[in-house]
């Protein structure tokens, strides 16, 4: 893969539906018809869902950016990640002996790529006494949801790994950018001047009730 770009997607979308997929199974991008509810289209429907979820995130951050231009290099990030998650979307979609060699993927460049941007923004934070609960902003809210959905698709690869051959970057690329979203949600409250809400035990009913004894 080194210093050749991947090929372009090689499709034409004429109609939506086919009424092919009516009985419960789908086309693999090699033409194998497999169930709809197994691993590999339980893991890149998952990544999908991921992609949904972080485009709704980078629309708030578009919304924010007017007042609040710190955010602003956030939807880019976010944008190629996106872009990013169609691509490992595209190499779970194949059996290895499907794949070709310049089919979109990804690969230790985009890992290397989060962990650097990581890195940037969390120099940038206080260090927490404490773990965070998602929503002191809609968009930490939308950001930490994002996150969750890729522990889940990352969980998803695990269990594909197990079963049959799959790209080992794939879950290396989930771990990093579960840890990243939640760095990417702590800057981004950070720069709209949100505060964070810090998990707090004694905060709940029985905390409560013991305080006032």
């Amino acid at each position: 893969m080194s210093g050749k770009p991947f090929d372009q997607p090689r499709l034409a979308i004429n109609r939506v539906y086919t009424r092919m997929g009516d009985r419960g199974d789908t086309r693999l991008a090699g033409g194998q018809r497999v169930p709809k509810d197994g691993l590999r289209i339980s893991a890149y429907g998952t990544v999908d869902e991921l992609n949904a979820f972080l485009g709704a995130a980078r629309a708030t951050v578009a919304e924010l950016s007017a007042l609040q231009p710190r955010l602003a290099p956030l939807a880019a990030v976010l944008l190629r990640v996106q872009h990013e998650l169609f691509n490992l979307g595209s190499i779970l979609a194949a059996l290895p002996e499907d794949a070709h060699p310049r089919q979109a993927r990804v690969t230790e460049a985009e890992v290397a790529r989060l962990e650097t941007e990581m890195d940037g923004m969390n120099e940038e934070l206080a260090p927490l006494r404490s773990f965070v609960l998602p929503g002191g902003s809609r968009l930490n809210a939308e950001l930490h949801i994002c996150r969750t959905v890729c522990r889940r698709a990352e969980r998803a690869c695990v269990a594909l790994a197990r079963a049959e051959p799959a790209p080992p970057e794939a879950v290396r690329y989930l771990n990093r950018l579960g840890d990243a979203l939640f760095v990417w949600s702590r800057w981004a409250s950070q720069a709209a001047g949100a505060p964070e809400t810090l998990w707090e035990p004694n905060e709940s009913a029985s905390g409560q009730e013991a305080a006032q004894k």
